[in-house]
């Protein structure tokens, strides 16, 4: 079943056809309505013209004459990318990007949002590109993470400032919270914890500082840490966090099934709390500090 072009979006059931192919891993929204423009989609034997077209879970729908599966459920994984790799499906300059050194055996998958040639650190991939989308959004509240080390001189008042934005060459950025965590001579470290994400945000806010960027490593994209995931290794986020983030009903904000509740001891008294995580700090200027040694966290807390 397919819609005409003047078909409301949310007319009767189904979901846009560019949404289908997003949720099937195969491409972003973006690209799905540019594959309609160029006439490489057909929905039960029609061609179709607009992204606005809607399926149905029993419409045929192929690409480029190949049949697109069914969606499966969505699955997200954490990835360290190493330095000196391109975030992109195909680079026409040629230069190794993150699908040449994946895993073979993880699904086709879209990455939520980049990191530059330089940057590092933590990248998340899904086999769900309207998710990646969603979780991509500013309105999505969720923090990125970054620890910089960097060159040149500056007093923790003046990052203070970039807590009310910033504007530069004409692009204003939003609030970013900065923490000068150690100079040394002309190199420093700090943290940095922003929500929007932009291309070169970081670097370019920065540069505006007067402070060249170095190293970039981020070391968390909303409730998902790097922690001790080893440079170039991918694992898989659970599947209760992927529903909360996914908004699924049936979790909570935590991400615990409505009415679950923390068992209390036999005796009714509380627990003690757990002693606070020890973290050893590097120190030479070419270590950031080092999170506790164990496994990384998946699911449950940020």
């Amino acid at each position: 079943m397919t819609s005409s072009p003047d078909t409301p979006a949310d007319a009767g059931k189904g979901e846009r056809i560019a949404k289908r192919l997003a949720r099937a891993g195969l491409c972003s929204r973006r690209d799905a309505e540019r594959w309609i423009a160029e006439g490489r989609v057909v929905v039960d034997g029609h061609r179709i013209d607009t992204p606005a077209t809607l399926v149905t879970a029993a419409s045929e729908i192929r690409v480029d004459g190949k049949p697109v599966a069914a969606p499966e459920r969505a699955r997200l994984w954490l990835y360290h990318k190493p330095a000196g790799l391109v975030v992109t499906a195909h680079d026409p300059e040629g230069r190794r990007t993150i699908f040449d050194v994946l895993p073979k055996e993880l699904p086709r998958v879209v990455s939520v949002g980049r990191l530059d040639l330089n940057s590092e650190g933590l990248l998340l991939l899904t086999n769900d590109g309207a998710l990646a989308r969603r979780l991509e959004l500013p309105s999505s509240g969720w923090t990125r993470r970054y620890r910089v080390r960097a060159h040149g001189q500056i007093d923790q008042p003046a990052l203070d400032r970039l807590r009310d934005g910033v504007v530069v060459d004409g692009v204003t950025y939003g609030a970013i919270e900065a923490r000068l965590d150690r100079q040394q001579r002309s190199n420093m470290w700090l943290t940095m914890a922003l929500k929007e994400g932009r291309n070169r945000e970081v670097r370019r806010v920065m540069a505006h500082l007067g402070l060249g960027v170095n190293r970039l490593i981020r070391i968390a994209y909303g409730p998902f840490t790097l922690d001790a995931l080893p440079e170039g290794a991918v694992i898989e986020a659970s599947r209760r966090l992927v529903a909360q983030v996914a908004g699924e009903e049936g979790y909570d904000a935590s991400g615990r099934k409505p009415g679950w509740a923390k068992p209390k001891p036999r005796d009714g008294r509380k627990r003690p709390g757990r002693p606070p995580a020890r973290r050893t700090t590097g120190d030479g200027p070419d270590r950031p500090d080092r999170p506790e040694r164990r496994a990384p966290r998946t699911g449950g807390r940020a």
